[in-house]
Protein backbone atom coordinates (compact mmCIF):
# COMPACT_ATOMS: atom_id res chain seq x y z
CA UNK A 1 0.00 0.00 0.00
CA UNK A 2 1.84 3.29 -0.76
CA UNK A 3 2.00 6.21 1.76
CA UNK A 4 -1.17 8.12 0.23
CA UNK A 5 -3.80 5.23 0.52
CA UNK A 6 -2.42 4.03 4.50
CA UNK A 7 -2.68 8.00 5.70
CA UNK A 8 -6.38 7.62 4.29
CA UNK A 9 -7.17 4.08 5.51
CA UNK A 10 -5.76 5.67 9.08
CA UNK A 11 -7.83 8.66 8.73
CA UNK A 12 -11.19 6.75 7.41
CA UNK A 13 -10.56 3.93 11.10
CA UNK A 14 -9.42 6.52 13.17
CA UNK A 15 -13.00 8.45 12.30
CA UNK A 16 -14.64 5.19 12.78
CA UNK A 17 -12.90 4.85 16.29
CA UNK A 18 -14.28 8.90 17.42
CA UNK A 19 -17.95 8.27 16.33
CA UNK A 20 -17.60 4.86 18.79
CA UNK A 21 -15.90 6.29 21.63
CA UNK A 22 -18.21 9.44 20.89
CA UNK A 23 -21.03 7.53 21.77
CA UNK A 24 -20.72 5.09 24.35
CA UNK A 25 -19.76 6.30 28.19
CA UNK A 26 -17.44 3.14 28.33
CA UNK A 27 -13.65 2.33 27.62
CA UNK A 28 -12.01 -0.41 26.01
CA UNK A 29 -8.88 -1.78 28.00
CA UNK A 30 -5.55 -0.85 27.03
CA UNK A 31 -3.17 -2.48 24.49
CA UNK A 32 0.15 -2.39 23.80
CA UNK A 33 1.22 1.29 21.65
CA UNK A 34 2.11 -0.83 18.81
CA UNK A 35 -1.01 -2.99 18.14
CA UNK A 36 -2.05 -2.98 14.89
CA UNK A 37 -5.46 -0.34 13.92
CA UNK A 38 -7.21 -3.16 12.42
CA UNK A 39 -7.34 -4.54 16.20
CA UNK A 40 -7.92 -1.70 17.71
CA UNK A 41 -11.42 -0.97 16.07
CA UNK A 42 -11.82 -4.58 16.58
CA UNK A 43 -11.83 -3.92 20.57
CA UNK A 44 -13.62 -0.73 20.66
CA UNK A 45 -16.88 -2.91 18.94
CA UNK A 46 -16.14 -5.43 21.46
CA UNK A 47 -16.23 -3.36 23.86
CA UNK A 48 -19.13 -0.54 23.08
CA UNK A 49 -20.89 -4.28 22.95
CA UNK A 50 -20.08 -4.49 26.59
CA UNK A 51 -20.77 -1.34 27.96
CA UNK A 52 -22.51 -2.65 31.42
CA UNK A 53 -18.73 -3.75 32.09
CA UNK A 54 -17.65 -0.48 33.49
CA UNK A 55 -21.02 0.70 35.03
CA UNK A 56 -19.75 0.05 38.08
CA UNK A 57 -17.29 2.84 37.93
CA UNK A 58 -18.51 5.98 38.59
CA UNK A 59 -16.68 7.73 36.13
CA UNK A 60 -18.33 9.30 32.81
CA UNK A 61 -16.02 9.20 30.14
CA UNK A 62 -15.63 11.61 27.23
CA UNK A 63 -13.10 11.08 25.50
CA UNK A 64 -11.57 14.19 22.69
CA UNK A 65 -12.55 13.45 19.16
CA UNK A 66 -9.19 14.90 18.77
CA UNK A 67 -7.39 12.09 20.11
CA UNK A 68 -4.39 10.21 17.97
CA UNK A 69 -4.47 6.67 17.89
CA UNK A 70 -1.66 6.31 20.48
CA UNK A 71 -3.03 8.97 22.82
CA UNK A 72 -6.51 6.68 22.67
CA UNK A 73 -5.17 3.86 23.87
CA UNK A 74 -3.14 5.78 26.68
CA UNK A 75 -6.48 6.93 27.59
CA UNK A 76 -7.98 3.72 27.81
CA UNK A 77 -5.40 2.96 29.68
CA UNK A 78 -5.71 4.82 32.81
CA UNK A 79 -9.40 4.48 32.62
CA UNK A 80 -9.01 0.50 32.76
CA UNK A 81 -6.52 1.01 35.90
CA UNK A 82 -8.88 3.46 37.76
CA UNK A 83 -12.17 0.85 37.23
CA UNK A 84 -9.97 -2.15 38.16
CA UNK A 85 -12.12 -4.79 39.08
CA UNK A 86 -11.88 -7.19 42.06
CA UNK A 87 -10.95 -11.07 41.05
CA UNK A 88 -11.42 -13.90 42.62
CA UNK A 89 -9.39 -17.14 42.70
CA UNK A 90 -10.97 -20.55 43.54
CA UNK A 91 -8.72 -23.60 45.03
CA UNK A 92 -10.01 -27.17 45.91
CA UNK A 93 -7.33 -28.63 48.31
CA UNK A 94 -9.23 -31.14 49.91
CA UNK A 95 -12.36 -33.36 50.29
CA UNK A 96 -13.85 -35.43 52.83
CA UNK A 97 -16.19 -38.22 52.69
CA UNK A 98 -19.43 -37.86 54.74
CA UNK A 99 -21.39 -40.85 56.08
CA UNK A 100 -24.98 -39.88 57.14
CA UNK A 101 -27.35 -42.50 58.35
CA UNK A 102 -27.85 -44.41 54.89
CA UNK A 103 -26.21 -41.73 52.63
CA UNK A 104 -22.63 -40.95 51.65
CA UNK A 105 -21.11 -37.61 49.54
CA UNK A 106 -18.03 -36.30 49.05
CA UNK A 107 -17.70 -32.57 50.49
CA UNK A 108 -15.31 -30.89 48.72
CA UNK A 109 -13.50 -27.41 50.81
CA UNK A 110 -13.59 -24.70 48.28
CA UNK A 111 -11.25 -21.97 49.03
CA UNK A 112 -11.82 -18.20 47.90
CA UNK A 113 -9.07 -16.14 47.66
CA UNK A 114 -9.01 -12.09 46.26
CA UNK A 115 -5.93 -11.59 43.91
CA UNK A 116 -3.55 -10.19 45.26
CA UNK A 117 -4.47 -10.76 48.44
CA UNK A 118 -2.98 -13.23 51.36
CA UNK A 119 -4.89 -15.24 53.87
CA UNK A 120 -6.88 -12.65 55.54
CA UNK A 121 -9.25 -12.07 53.15
CA UNK A 122 -10.00 -15.44 51.98
CA UNK A 123 -13.19 -17.58 52.30
CA UNK A 124 -13.82 -21.21 52.86
CA UNK A 125 -16.96 -23.07 52.00
CA UNK A 126 -17.43 -26.76 51.43
CA UNK A 127 -20.10 -28.08 48.76
CA UNK A 128 -20.97 -31.76 47.68
CA UNK A 129 -21.72 -33.23 44.20
CA UNK A 130 -25.12 -32.12 44.26
CA UNK A 131 -24.82 -28.81 45.27
CA UNK A 132 -22.87 -27.94 41.71
CA UNK A 133 -25.05 -30.16 40.13
CA UNK A 134 -27.98 -27.92 40.91
CA UNK A 135 -26.00 -24.49 40.45
CA UNK A 136 -25.46 -26.12 36.92
CA UNK A 137 -29.08 -27.06 35.98
CA UNK A 138 -29.60 -23.19 37.29
CA UNK A 139 -27.49 -21.49 35.55
CA UNK A 140 -28.67 -23.57 32.06
CA UNK A 141 -32.03 -22.49 32.74
CA UNK A 142 -31.05 -18.79 32.55
CA UNK A 143 -27.93 -18.82 30.78
CA UNK A 144 -28.44 -21.65 28.03
CA UNK A 145 -26.19 -19.54 25.52
CA UNK A 146 -23.27 -18.65 27.82
CA UNK A 147 -23.25 -22.00 29.62
CA UNK A 148 -23.18 -24.00 25.65
CA UNK A 149 -19.58 -24.62 25.77
CA UNK A 150 -18.88 -25.08 29.27
CA UNK A 151 -18.62 -29.01 30.40
CA UNK A 152 -20.02 -30.91 33.70
CA UNK A 153 -18.37 -33.84 35.65
CA UNK A 154 -20.82 -36.64 34.98
CA UNK A 155 -21.60 -38.85 37.57
CA UNK A 156 -20.71 -42.50 37.68
CA UNK A 157 -22.35 -45.20 38.28
CA UNK A 158 -19.68 -46.88 40.31
CA UNK A 159 -16.44 -45.98 41.75
CA UNK A 160 -17.40 -42.29 42.96
CA UNK A 161 -15.67 -42.72 46.12
CA UNK A 162 -12.19 -43.79 44.58
CA UNK A 163 -9.26 -41.20 44.96
CA UNK A 164 -8.74 -41.33 40.79
CA UNK A 165 -12.60 -40.00 40.87
CA UNK A 166 -12.19 -37.31 43.83
CA UNK A 167 -8.95 -36.14 42.43
CA UNK A 168 -10.46 -35.54 38.66
CA UNK A 169 -13.49 -34.16 40.30
CA UNK A 170 -11.38 -31.91 42.29
CA UNK A 171 -9.45 -30.23 38.93
CA UNK A 172 -13.14 -30.30 37.16
CA UNK A 173 -15.12 -28.08 39.92
CA UNK A 174 -11.91 -25.51 40.32
CA UNK A 175 -12.05 -25.10 36.44
CA UNK A 176 -15.77 -25.35 36.35
CA UNK A 177 -16.10 -22.05 38.88
CA UNK A 178 -13.27 -20.47 37.46
CA UNK A 179 -14.58 -20.43 33.56
CA UNK A 180 -18.24 -19.48 35.46
CA UNK A 181 -16.39 -16.58 36.88
CA UNK A 182 -15.18 -15.44 34.20
CA UNK A 183 -18.34 -14.63 32.57
CA UNK A 184 -20.08 -11.22 33.55
CA UNK A 185 -23.50 -12.05 33.56
CA UNK A 186 -22.71 -15.42 35.30
CA UNK A 187 -21.14 -13.95 38.15
CA UNK A 188 -23.10 -11.14 38.83
CA UNK A 189 -26.41 -13.82 39.07
CA UNK A 190 -27.88 -14.44 42.00
CA UNK A 191 -27.73 -18.24 41.37
CA UNK A 192 -24.33 -18.03 41.49
CA UNK A 193 -23.82 -15.66 44.57
CA UNK A 194 -26.41 -17.96 46.23
CA UNK A 195 -24.55 -20.92 45.73
CA UNK A 196 -21.86 -19.39 47.11
CA UNK A 197 -23.37 -18.11 50.20
CA UNK A 198 -26.60 -19.11 51.12
CA UNK A 199 -26.16 -22.72 52.71
CA UNK A 200 -24.16 -20.34 54.79
CA UNK A 201 -26.44 -17.32 55.60
CA UNK A 202 -29.03 -20.01 55.80
CA UNK A 203 -27.57 -21.63 58.81
CA UNK A 204 -26.31 -18.23 60.21
CA UNK A 205 -29.99 -17.01 60.25
CA UNK A 206 -30.80 -20.48 61.57
CA UNK A 207 -28.91 -19.90 64.26
CA UNK A 208 -29.83 -16.18 65.04
CA UNK A 209 -33.60 -17.14 65.23
CA UNK A 210 -32.49 -19.63 68.30
CA UNK A 211 -31.20 -17.26 70.09
CA UNK A 212 -27.63 -18.28 69.46
CA UNK A 213 -26.04 -15.08 68.69
CA UNK A 214 -22.07 -15.66 69.10
CA UNK A 215 -22.50 -19.14 66.47
CA UNK A 216 -24.81 -16.73 64.39
CA UNK A 217 -21.93 -13.82 63.95
CA UNK A 218 -19.22 -16.08 63.38
CA UNK A 219 -20.79 -17.31 60.02
CA UNK A 220 -22.09 -13.55 59.41
CA UNK A 221 -18.75 -12.43 60.07
CA UNK A 222 -17.08 -15.28 57.48
CA UNK A 223 -19.47 -14.57 54.61
CA UNK A 224 -19.75 -10.80 54.62
CA UNK A 225 -16.28 -10.23 53.27
CA UNK A 226 -17.21 -13.00 50.06
CA UNK A 227 -20.29 -11.27 49.86
CA UNK A 228 -19.27 -7.76 49.67
CA UNK A 229 -16.63 -9.27 46.44
CA UNK A 230 -19.21 -10.99 45.01
CA UNK A 231 -21.75 -8.23 44.98
CA UNK A 232 -19.31 -5.09 44.49
CA UNK A 233 -21.49 -3.31 42.06
CA UNK A 234 -24.62 -3.60 44.43
CA UNK A 235 -23.69 -3.16 47.90
CA UNK A 236 -27.31 -2.75 49.24
CA UNK A 237 -27.95 -6.26 48.70
CA UNK A 238 -25.47 -7.18 51.48
CA UNK A 239 -27.89 -4.61 54.00
CA UNK A 240 -29.63 -7.91 55.13
CA UNK A 241 -26.31 -9.33 56.17
CA UNK A 242 -25.37 -6.09 58.10
CA UNK A 243 -28.11 -5.71 59.91
CA UNK A 244 -28.22 -9.17 61.15
CA UNK A 245 -24.84 -8.64 62.41
CA UNK A 246 -26.12 -5.84 64.06
CA UNK A 247 -28.79 -7.65 65.56
CA UNK A 248 -26.36 -9.98 66.97
CA UNK A 249 -23.64 -7.31 68.54
CA UNK A 250 -27.25 -5.54 70.04
CA UNK A 251 -28.38 -8.94 71.89
CA UNK A 252 -24.83 -9.85 72.88
CA UNK A 253 -23.98 -6.35 74.18
CA UNK A 254 -21.84 -4.87 71.98
CA UNK A 255 -23.75 -1.55 71.57
CA UNK A 256 -20.06 0.19 69.99
CA UNK A 257 -19.96 -2.85 67.32
CA UNK A 258 -23.37 -2.61 66.23
CA UNK A 259 -23.52 1.05 66.02
CA UNK A 260 -20.04 0.77 63.80
CA UNK A 261 -22.04 -1.89 61.48
CA UNK A 262 -25.22 -0.29 61.44
CA UNK A 263 -23.03 3.10 59.95
CA UNK A 264 -22.08 0.44 57.54
CA UNK A 265 -25.07 -0.57 56.47
CA UNK A 266 -26.96 3.10 56.62
CA UNK A 267 -24.08 4.30 53.96
CA UNK A 268 -25.54 1.68 51.62
CA UNK A 269 -29.23 3.09 51.77
CA UNK A 270 -28.61 7.15 51.67
CA UNK A 271 -30.01 7.11 48.21
CA UNK A 272 -32.47 4.18 49.11
CA UNK A 273 -34.88 5.97 51.74
CA UNK A 274 -37.62 3.16 50.44
CA UNK A 275 -36.13 -0.41 51.89
CA UNK A 276 -37.68 -2.10 53.82
CA UNK A 277 -34.58 -1.95 56.06
CA UNK A 278 -34.21 1.38 56.07
CA UNK A 279 -36.36 2.73 58.97
CA UNK A 280 -36.25 0.02 61.61
CA UNK A 281 -32.47 0.49 60.96
CA UNK A 282 -32.62 4.08 62.03
CA UNK A 283 -34.98 3.47 65.08
CA UNK A 284 -32.29 0.99 65.98
CA UNK A 285 -29.17 3.29 65.10
CA UNK A 286 -31.15 6.03 67.47
CA UNK A 287 -31.30 3.76 70.52
CA UNK A 288 -27.47 2.81 70.44
CA UNK A 289 -26.19 6.60 69.40
CA UNK A 290 -28.40 7.21 72.48
CA UNK A 291 -26.70 4.51 74.79
CA UNK A 292 -23.38 5.56 73.19
CA UNK A 293 -23.48 9.12 73.96
CA UNK A 294 -23.12 9.31 70.11
CA UNK A 295 -25.10 12.76 68.05
CA UNK A 296 -28.58 10.57 67.92
CA UNK A 297 -30.60 14.20 66.88
CA UNK A 298 -29.25 13.80 62.97
CA UNK A 299 -30.35 10.40 62.71
CA UNK A 300 -33.97 11.64 64.61
CA UNK A 301 -34.50 13.94 62.16
CA UNK A 302 -33.83 11.71 59.14
CA UNK A 303 -36.61 9.60 60.90
CA UNK A 304 -38.75 12.54 60.92
CA UNK A 305 -38.31 13.68 57.38
CA UNK A 306 -38.93 10.12 56.12
CA UNK A 307 -42.01 10.25 58.10
CA UNK A 308 -43.77 13.14 56.75
CA UNK A 309 -42.85 12.10 53.16
CA UNK A 310 -44.49 8.91 53.26
CA UNK A 311 -47.69 7.01 54.49
CA UNK A 312 -47.16 5.97 58.59
CA UNK A 313 -46.99 1.84 58.03
CA UNK A 314 -46.55 -0.75 60.42
CA UNK A 315 -43.11 -1.36 60.59
CA UNK A 316 -41.16 -4.54 61.55
CA UNK A 317 -38.65 -3.91 64.47
CA UNK A 318 -34.86 -4.63 62.97
CA UNK A 319 -34.32 -8.50 64.61
CA UNK A 320 -38.00 -8.63 62.93
CA UNK A 321 -36.99 -8.61 60.05
CA UNK A 322 -33.41 -10.33 60.13
CA UNK A 323 -35.51 -13.42 61.90
CA UNK A 324 -37.68 -13.60 58.58
CA UNK A 325 -34.88 -14.34 56.36
CA UNK A 326 -34.08 -17.42 54.83
CA UNK A 327 -36.89 -18.87 56.25
CA UNK A 328 -38.20 -21.58 54.36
Amino acid sequence: MDQDSHCTAERELLEAVRRITTSSTTSPSGEEENQPEAEIACQVRKENREKDDMQDSSATLSPSSSMTTKELQEYWRNEKRQCKQVKLLFEIPSTRIVEHHFSKYVMYKIIILQTGSFDSNKSVIERRYSDFEKLHRNLLEEFSEEMEDVTFPKKTLTGNFTEEIINERKLAFKDYLRLLYSMKYIRRSKKFIDFLTRPELQEAYGCLRGGQYTKALEILSEVIGLQERLTRGNPVSIVPTLCAIVVCHKDLENPASAFECGEKALSHLRVHTSHRYYIPLLETMITLAYELGKDFLSLQEKLEEWKTKKDPVRLFTLKELAVREYVQ
